[in-house]
């Protein structure tokens, strides 16, 4: 069922390349996450046999249940769905890399978690630039607050900022939310923040990842164009 993925795969690769180099930047900059949500872990096997490490999904059940499915494997998990604070202990003893911090409260936890399980987790602040109702992530005015009491934490280290676009049919349309994610990140280390703490941007999907890379992607999640449609119960 899944004999498809490597091509997908190395087409979606060759774009990141060649959008990568339109835009003046080295491919080997852009990382891909291959967005498994509602795929089985065969297709997660047939994405790695491929050579694919970065996996992303959306709910924190279903990334325990294939985190667990791969233990033989060397994978990297990012969670990329909103995460809610119930759910935080969870995430933090499993995932690899978190992009769904929205308050400091929220990073708080998520720190003491990973610390309490011996282990680190990366973190990216999910930026609600549009303020969407039916979307999460932190005002852009509380943004440099989780920034500074990153500095705080032990095990939870923060490395970027991630965005969710509004939806569009039209990837151009999403050019402008993906420049102001970059222009903040700028604006955050120019008044201070500490560069090495902002240097991740995650932005971009199937539909736009190419104009997110144009804008200074440096992380892309991908899903569709790897696996095909999902397939929801």
């Amino acid at each position: 069922m899944y004999e498809e993925v490597p091509q997908r795969l190395a087409a979606v690769r060759d774009r990141i390349a060649d959008a990568a180099i339109r835009a003046g930047r080295k491919p080997e900059d852009i990382r891909l996450i291959a967005v498994s949500k509602t795929h089985p872990i065969e297709a997660v096997r047939a994405a790695a046999d491929a050579g694919q490490l970065d996996f992303g999904e959306n709910k924190v059940q279903e990334a325990l249940q294939k985190i667990a499915q791969s233990t033989d494997t060397r994978l990297r998990w990012h969670l990329i769905g909103h995460l809610q604070s119930n759910k935080a202990r969870k995430a933090a003893q499993a995932a690899g890399s978190i992009h769904a911090i929205d308050s400091v409260e929220l990073l708080k936890k998520v720190d003491q978690a990973a610390s309490e399980a011996g282990r680190t987790v990366d973190v990216l602040i999910q930026v609600d630039l549009a303020l969407e109702d039916t979307k999460f992530g932190a005002p852009v005015g509380e943004v440099r607050s989780i920034v500074d009491a990153a500095a705080e934490c032990t095990a939870a280290k923060l490395t970027g900022l991630m965005l969710l676009p509004p939806l569009a049919e039209n990837p151009e349309d999403a050019r402008p939310w993906f420049a102001r994610l970059r222009a903040l990140r700028d604006e955050l280390v120019a008044a201070g923040a500490p560069a090495d703490r902002l240097r991740e941007l995650s932005m971009g999907m199937s539909h736009d990842f190419e104009v997110a890379i144009a804008e200074g992607a440096t992380m892309v999640r991908v899903g569709t164009a790897v696996f095909g449609e999902r397939h929801y119960p």
